[in-house]
């Protein structure tokens, strides 16, 4: 079974061979991955029963998130993605003899800004530490970073998960934040596999980081993406970060175990650098089953560092942990402690304010946060709490809802269900974000407009906007008056057209009249079909119903 297992089975079933699990076990639940079977579960268990022994995931997360800013952190370098290689780089940056760093203001205000909106505790004085490991696309030999002091501790992420059959409920749910702290990113390694050479790229090399540490308070993928996407909306509404995951401006480590509820944690492997939110859900989840049947099969748990492999679904060994080098961390020389007031501690001698950052300031000027965004939204508008979720949570969303609800006097409850529901649908089967709307919102206002008024029916009002969809430039009033939509205004003609239904129909006429009233409304979709959706339900119905007294 072993030698078949080597031959044919998925790479992940032969690096779980080797740590000891049965491989029939191992053949039968992971190489359906490479069908596209998941074993990994979907949905988030606090605990997974697996007969004899009741586990529980623990998941802790480090988010490592770019800050926004124009220069790096301890150079004027400019940051730019996708530049030339090696075009953005300075002495400093390339660690050439001489050079010192000079820390840059801004990307200091962005973490007090993001630690804030964390809830977390500022300490006013912080300290830098080198770092030491010895990686090509780190030309000093160590990193500049915050080990002993950093500049925030102690704060709370609240994020909501969406549950239920249908996704329409919303638990909230919070992380614990153990500290926030600057440092700079490495540079990039290229690898040329035709060449079989590995090149190196210093443009990324010294841009400020913010590395944001969370206690293990989650259990499974699902909690963890959700955590990662609250996260990603709070650096975004924020500005400290452009926090794209695709373009590597944030990047998630995970630390994942597995125990026996009301025992000590077991031991931990960490997933590194996962940039998508929907990868991080498929990683811990897939190293949580992992974890468990390894244990159910006897082996055991290998401290050690993993990665996820997308194409086949699952987390790949990268290094030993138990073996680690010494990262000899000692203070850094050239940079003196951090020093950050508040508006009672402000100097008043021989000190420039405009060179002071002030925490207060800052706290002042905290922009809406994404949470209190929902709140407002259910509470100005009346929508459901799982439509606010969406709003918030699709990039742009929001803002093109509101817009609508500002040009028109319609419901805000009517508006939700063509934002969310049409709209919404209509870009993600085209795969398209709202920026890339063919429909504006103006356009989708005055749809609403005359829908609104009378003008046309909700019919009419679904075919308009499939035309508007096309993108054609023109207006609702123009494909309304074009394709003659607008709703039937001689009511004779009208009251004709129902006694030719009712004519035609006897049978469902009898069964009205005996009391069986439900039957109208096949009678009214049939007035509908003939006049194609120009004729007015309300006014059919009244009609109908005088005509079958």
């Amino acid at each position: 079974m072993a030698a078949t297992l080597l031959q044919d089975g998925c790479r992940c079933c032969v690096l779980l061979l080797v740590q000891g699990v049965q491989p029939g076990h191992l053949f039968k639940h992971l190489c359906r991955l490479r069908r596209g079977v998941r074993t990994a579960s979907t949905t988030c268990k606090h605990a997974r029963d697996t007969g004899a022994v009741r586990w529980s995931g623990v998941v802790g997360l480090e988010i490592h998130t770019q800050i926004n800013s124009n220069s790096k952190l301890f150079s004027s370098s400019r940051v730019q993605f996708a530049a030339p290689p090696n075009s953005t780089v300075s002495f400093f940056d390339a660690s050439l003899p001489g050079t010192l760093p000079v820390i840059n203001r801004r990307c200091v205000e962005a973490a007090v800004m993001t630690a804030l909106a964390l809830n977390c505790t500022i300490n006013k004085k912080s300290l830098f530490d080198r770092k030491h490991y010895f990686y090509a696309d780190l030309p000093a030999g160590y990193q500049i970073t915050q080990q002993r002091l950093p500049i925030a501790v102690d704060g709370t992420l609240t994020y909501s998960c969406q549950v239920g059959r249908k996704w329409n409920q919303i638990v909230t749910k919070s992380v614990r934040i153990k500290q926030v702290q600057l440092e700079q990113d490495s540079g990039k390694s290229i690898h040329d596999d035709a060449r079989r050479q590995t090149l190196i790229d210093l443009n990324r090399a010294g841009v400020g980081l913010m590395e944001v540490v969370m206690e293990p308070d989650m259990s499974c993928g699902e909690e963890a993406a959700a955590a990662v996407r609250e996260m990603q909306l709070i650096l975004q509404a924020l500005g400290t970060s452009l926090a794209n995951m695709s373009e590597g401006q944030m990047r998630v480590d995970a630390n994942i175990s597995v125990h026996r509820p009301g025992e000590p944690f077991g031991v931990r492997t960490e997933v590194k650098n996962i940039n998508s939110a929907r990868f991080l859900a498929k990683a811990i989840d897939y190293e949580i089953q992992r974890q468990t049947e390894v244990l159910d099969n006897g082996g055991t748990i290998m401290n050690e560092t993993r990665a996820f492999d997308y194409k086949l679904g699952c987390t790949i060994p990268m290094r030993d942990k138990e073996g680690k080098q010494d990262y000899r961390f000692m203070p850094e020389p050239n940079l003196p402690p951090l020093i950050l007031y508040d508006a009672q501690s402000l100097p008043t001698n021989n000190v420039d304010p405009a060179q002071v950052v002030n925490i207060d300031w800052i706290k002042e000027r905290l922009p809406e946060l994404p949470r209190v965004s929902r709140e407002r939204l259910v509470v100005q508008y009346g929508i459901l709490p799982e439509h606010s979720f969406i709003l918030v949570n699709e990039d742009g969303l929001k803002e093109y809802y509101q817009t609508v609800v500002n040009m028109t006097k319609v419901d805000p409850r009517k508006i939700i269900g063509w934002v969310i529901k049409d709209l919404l649908g209509h870009l993600r089967q085209q795969n398209l974000t709202i920026k890339q709307s063919p429909v504006s919102p103006f356009s989708l206002a005055e749809l609403l407009t005359i829908l609104e008024n009378g003008t046309i029916s909700s019919a009419i009002a679904k075919q308009v906007f499939q035309e508007l969809c096309k993108g054609e430039g023109k207006t609702p009033e123009q494909i309304v008056k074009e394709k003659n939509l607008g709703i039937l205004q001689d009511r004779a003609h009208l009251e004709e057209i129902c006694h030719g239904i009712l004519e035609g129909h006897q049978k469902e006429v009898a069964e009205i009249r005996q009391g069986n009233v439900k039957i109208l409304n096949k009678l009214i979709g049939l007035v509908q079909k003939t006049t194609n959706g120009r004729s007015d339900p309300v006014l059919v119905k009244t009609i109908l119903e005088e005509k079958l007294l």
